[in-house]
């Protein structure tokens, strides 16, 4: 309804901060924001690959589509997010978009998985949506179920043992945390 009030998923911001390359392998758990996940297979270019889960077929399906309509190439598909069907360390970069914050045992099975598929070096983004207030509660849709992103995410980056785990921003009702799997 009120655009202006929801940031961009296309913002320079939301992709700058993932610090996505060409010819980086990107996952995105979390497909609420298909044009996100658009502009990330963009930046990883045909070198690269993108993938894309949600819980959510439907969800799942609608990233697809956006992304051949935004001219990129995608995998999607429908699993949990805290069990994917992915081989080991066969990512650069994980995006967690809204997954796993409804409460800290799912935000650390997340974690977890997350752990499995990235390869030594290699980076998790968490970027979720924080809940609204004041006027924002009145214009927006519906808020999140919970705000599971602030200390929680980093306390459970850090115990599946991520290093330099840091919140970096809070903008635009988004609040991005970075975690950095440890070298071997």
């Amino acid at each position: 309804m009120f655009k202006w009030f929801r940031p961009s998923a296309l913002d320079p911001l939301s992709v700058s901060m993932t610090g996505v390359k060409l010819g980086d392998r990107v996952l995105v758990v979390g497909c609420g924001d298909p044009r996100l996940i658009a502009a990330l297979a963009a930046k990883s270019g045909l070198s690269g690959r993108t993938c894309a889960v949600d819980e959510s077929p439907d969800l799942a399906t609608e990233a697809g589509r956006i992304a051949l309509k935004e001219g990129v190439l995608i995998e999607t598909s429908a699993a949990m997010p805290h069990a994917l069907g992915f081989d080991r360390e066969a990512f650069d970069l994980v995006v967690l978009r809204d997954a796993g914050t409804r409460d800290r045992q799912s935000r650390a099975l997340v974690a977890q998985e997350a752990w499995r598929l990235l390869r030594p070096g290699g980076r998790c983004m968490a970027i979720d949506t924080l809940p609204r207030s004041g006027v924002a509660t009145m214009l927006g849709g519906p808020a999140p179920a919970s705000d599971g992103s602030g200390p929680e995410a980093i306390d459970v980056f850090k115990a599946q043992g991520f290093v330099a785990v840091r919140a970096l921003a809070e903008r635009d009702g988004l609040r991005f945390v970075e975690a950095v799997k440890k070298n071997s």
